[in-house]
């Protein structure tokens, strides 16, 4: 049997073109947190593997205050990077974090984890955004993850003009999405379980 090599994407070596300008749309999540969604489920094949983005920013408390208490994810991860202000993190794997000014967390959703994030102060400002990558099928059961990296554990590229610079770059994954709330797999069969698993307690249950 012959077996061919699996094709490398060519790295970038010069700009690219603005193929389109996305306007985001003002929306509210969580227990009423005012945010902006760039990224949309319309522009998930387009920009696959990514799944949304959404940003958030206010010097008003009552646009933040209140926070994200628990909700469920299964299938994809979360990277919320805290541009100002802090934030509390705890799920139901047993991880616990505080993102502060300058880092980001990263989060496995994997099989199922339910979690909060909780605003750690009553004033100033809140800002910061979080993008949903999506795993590859043979990934969407696997064991929840999480950690925080500190703003001075972050590489950075800086211009020569100054200008500090953030390349976000995933490879495609060319799969179905199939995506319900705070659920994203490939199969609406799929959707169905995990909605199933978490109104009866089996989404999170397991930690190992």
């Amino acid at each position: 049997m012959t077996t061919h090599p699996t094709p490398r994407p060519e790295p970038v070596s010069r700009p690219r073109t603005v193929e389109q300008l996305v306007t985001g749309m003002a929306t509210s999540d969580g227990a009423g947190v005012q945010l902006t969604r760039v990224l949309t489920q319309a522009l998930q094949r387009r920009l696959d593997p990514f799944l949304m983005l959404d940003a958030f920013g206010s010097d008003n408390p009552d646009d933040y205050i209140a926070g994200f208490p628990d909700h469920p994810h299964r299938g994809f991860e979360t990277i919320t990077y805290m541009i100002a202000g802090r934030m509390l993190h705890h799920d139901s794997a047993g991880h616990e974090g505080l993102l502060s000014n300058g880092g980001v967390q990263w989060m496995t959703t994997g099989r199922g984890v339910i979690h909060s994030e909780i605003p750690q102060q009553e004033a100033g400002v809140m800002e910061g955004f979080q993008l949903w990558l999506n795993l590859p099928g043979r990934d969407k059961r696997c064991v929840p993850w999480y950690r925080d990296f500190a703003a001075a554990d972050l590489p950075r590229f800086v211009t020569k003009a100054g200008v500090a610079v953030t390349l976000i770059a995933g490879q495609p994954l060319n799969e179905p999405i199939a995506q319900h709330g705070p659920f994203v797999m490939n199969t609406e069969q799929e959707i169905n379980q995990a909605i199933d698993d978490f109104r009866s307690g089996r989404l999170a249950a397991c930690r190992t």
